[in-house]
Order: structure tokens, then C-alpha cells, then sequence
């Protein structure tokens, strides 16, 4: 028995493909793995030279020791995979692009596309950050739930079946991918077979009440690597090219002064909203307690309005994610009482203090009244400004590499309680 991403199916006539490679792989057909002059005017670029394997590695990885290989133009999973390895992943990060490739799948195949894929020792395999466009066979497995057949977005969307034009395993087929700063399609066979929009309230709700409901960062990545699957048996690429598509610039209001919408919480202390204002309070546990945006914010100008009205110790995390439980890992631009370097740069895991601001500037902070940070993001340079003073300019390439969540942090020891308001940002 076999998995297909954790649920148990019976692949029938995989001992067949097994025995008679050739037949199934063969790639050599016409010239294969190039470009149009149009193409290449109209900016697409290969992502596979049908040589060699540059601009591979494996996921997590610095070179490539998973089993693929290059056969008569084509990429190729030789079929030695699983569930928790196998995957190679570009060497480059892509945020919103046309993705189109050629595959074909053994008898009872099973592979995937994968997108926006995050890298980090954290995550052990792509598929907990990384949506997929599912390859499998479907004709042969048995037991298939409609959300794993071919062309899903894995346990999200399904295709319009309708408009499922699939040749049987053993012959080529073309799939596409759109990402459009959050508008999805997925097409098969120059056929648009499915179509949704990412970060919605619906998105949201199918992500949280399905197999993603134990993967917090499922999805939110708004850039990453692009992964191709060797999930145990063989498949083959050709023709894998990508257009990319330019980022659109929009100005969000985190905080509706209503409720928490577009916010998680973490931990079990306070977090409310009453008379227009978002509160953080110490709970009885005293612990750490985080208040995320469900979405990921990567280049921003964010200004937030802060009040201490007791202790104060809090703090706004930039490009963080959850890790397990209530842990937040990251960077916090610093929010602590007088003569704790409110508007610095603490990292919450390994270096501590990235970057302090001077003792002269300590008296900017106004303690109970209202403050206004002010943070911008952008590649590997953050700045943050209180009450219109520059605090600090700094450049880190960790940070560079970073992507994820705001988060408002609530500080351990109890007797800490801080309103917040005009939370106002504008990607970059």
C-alpha cells in the first residue's frame, strides 16, 4: 500500500511500469525544451535546459542527491521517493507567474507540482507551505477522494470534470499553472479546468477545516521555490517554463476596529477589540501571546498606532511564522516600556538583539500616551521610525531570506496591557 500525501490507495499495474521502463519513458520525440523568439520576447525563461539538472537541488538542500535524473530530453523521478522525500526544488524564488510543463505518468503514477514552496529546517517536507497541482493516474488508484485526482489543488479546489480532457498514462499531457497576485487557474491541455482566488474568507475556511487544519503556514507564502514530486513512482517533465508576472502594490487595513478578523491568536492570553481599539492584556497563565495576520507580508510600509497603559512589553514581529504551539519565530521591531529600545530589532531565535537604538533616542517613547511606529520592509533592509524619529536602518541577509507574518506580541511575566489602532499598510 501506498500513500498518496497521507491517505492509503492500492496503485494497480505499477509492477508493469516498473518492468518496461522504456515504454512508458521514452522522451525521444522532436526537439524538446526550448523557446519561441516570441516566447523569449514576450520574457519566459526555462527551467529545465533538457540536459542537465542546474537549477535543481533538493528541498532544504544545497546540491542534488535526490534520485532524478535527465533521460532523452526529459527530467525524470525514477520512482524512489515517498511521502517525506524525493522532492527537488528550483534554485530561485518566484511570487506571480505563468508556470507551463509537459509530464507523463506510469501506470498508477503519482507526482505533483508545487509552488510558493518554503525552505526551512522547520518545515521537513515542501507540501506543509507549498500549494500543489496534483499528477496522479487516476484510472488506476483505487479509493481516491475527488480533492486527490488529477489537476486538483491538493486538498483545496477541484477541477470542473467536465472539462477534463486526461490522456491515460504513457502519453504526454500539458498542464499550466496562473498565480496572479492571488488569482489561481489551473489548466490542463490548453483547457482552464480550475479557477479561485487565494486569501479569501473561503480559502481560509477550506484550509483550516481540511487536511491543512495542523499546517498554520499552508498556503500564505506570497513567494517561494517551485518543487517537483517523486512520490514513489516514475514520472517525466519536459517543456517546464515560467513567465513571470509583476506584484501589484495595495494598501490594507489590518484592523477593522470591529473584531479580529484576519487575525490568529496564539496562546491564551488577551487579545480583544472594544471601542474601536485592539487590546492585549496578560491572561492568568502569564505567559507569551501572540496575535498574527493570517496572511504573509514580505516588502511593506507599515505605520501602527500603540498606547502603554500598563508595562507595555510587546513587540511587532516582521516576516515570522508559527513553529509549533506558541511559538512565533522571526524578527520583532521592539515595543517595551522607557529604556528598553522600543523601535529595535530583536530576533526570537539564535542572535538576540540585532541592532539597538541609541541611548539619545530612548526619550522619543511617550509611556500611556499614544505612539506611532513606523516599519518598512523591504529585500534585506528594514527601517523603523517612532513618533516620526528614525530608530534604525538596518540590513541583515537572514532577514533578506525571510518571509511571513505580522504578529503583535504580548510579553511573559503578567501585568502588561497595550491598546493598538491605525494598523495601516501598503506592500511594496
Amino acid at each position: 500500500m501506498e500513500s498518496v500525501k497521507g491517505k492509503l490507495v492500492k496503485p494497480l499495474f505499477v509492477a508493469l511500469s516498473v518492468m518496461l521502463p522504456g515504454l512508458f519513458f521514452s522522451c525521444g520525440e522532436s526537439k524538446q525544451n526550448t523557446l519561441t523568439p516570441e516566447e523569449i520576447a514576450e520574457g519566459w525563461q526555462l527551467l529545465f535546459d533538457g540536459q542537465t539538472l542546474n537549477g535543481w537541488r533538493d528541498y532544504n538542500g544545497a546540491t542534488l542527491a535526490t534520485p532524478w535524473h535527465v533521460v532523452d530530453d526529459c527530467i525524470q523521478a525514477k520512482g524512489e521517493g515517498s511521502d517525506a522525500s524525493g522532492y527537488i526544488v528550483t534554485d530561485r524564488q518566484y511570487e506571480n507567474f505563468v508556470l507551463s510543463w509537459d509530464f507523463k505518468l506510469s501506470k498508477g503514477g503519482n507526482s505533483g507540482m508545487l509552488y510558493h514552496v518554503v525552505e526551512r529546517p522547520q518545515f521537513a517536507v515542501p507540501y506543509v507551505t507549498g500549494p500543489e497541482y496534483q499528477l496522479i493516474d487516476d484510472e488506476n488508484f483505487e479509493g481516491l477522494e475527488p480533492w486527490q485526482k488529477m489537476g486538483v489543488d491538493y486538498a483545496m479546489y477541484t477541477p470542473d470534470a467536465g472539462r477534463m480532457k486526461v490522456n491515460p498514462s504513457g502519453q504526454w499531457n500539458t498542464a499550466k499553472i496562473v498565480f496572479d497576485n492571488g488569482h489561481v487557474e489551473h489548466w490542463m491541455n490548453d483547457v482552464k479546468i480550475l479557477e479561485f482566488e487565494a486569501w479569501t474568507d473561503d480559502w481560509f475556511a477550506r484550509k483550516n477545516s481540511g487536511k491543512w487544519a495542523d499546517a498554520p503556514e499552508y498556503g500564505l507564502a506570497r513567494k517561494g521555490v517551485i518543487c517537483l514530486q517523486d512520490h514513489g513512482y516514475p514520472a517525466s517533465f519536459r517543456n517546464i517554463k515560467i513567465k513571470e508576472l509583476p506584484r501589484k502594490t495595495t494598501e490594507v487595513d489590518l484592523f477593522n476596529g470591529l473584531n479580529l478578523d484576519g487575525w490568529e491568536a496564539y496562546g491564551t492570553e488577551l487579545w480583544y477589540v472594544k471601542d474601536g481599539l485592539l487590546f492585549c492584556e496578560s491572561g492568568p497563565d502569564k505567559k507569551y501571546g501572540y496575535l498574527a495576520t493570517r496572511a504573509y507580508y514580505d516588502d511593506f510600509d507599515l505605520t501602527v498606532e500603540f498606547k502603554q497603559d500598563a508595562n507595555g512589553n510587546s513587540g511587532v514581529f516582521i516576516r515570522s511564522f508559527i513553529e509549533e504551539g506558541v511559538k512565533v519565530n522571526g524578527w520583532q521591531v521592539e515595543v517595551a516600556p522607557s529604556g528598553h529600545d522600543t523601535g529595535g530589532i530583536y530576533e526570537s531565535y539564535g542572535r538576540g538583539w540585532l541592532i539597538q537604538i541609541p541611548d539619545e533616542k530612548e526619550s522619543v517613547l511617550q509611556m500611556g500616551e499614544w505612539n506611532t511606529m513606523r516599519i518598512r520592509m523591504q529585500g534585506d533592509n528594514v527601517k523603523t521610525w517612532l513618533n516620526g524619529k528614525e530608530m534604525v536602518d538596518f540590513t541583515d541577509d537572514k532577514i533578506g531570506a525571510g518571509q511571513g507574518r505580522i504578529a503583535l506580541q504580548i510579553h511573559d511575566g503578567g501585568g502588561i496591557k497595550v491598546a493598538w489602532k491605525n494598523l495601516k499598510l501598503t506592500t511594496l
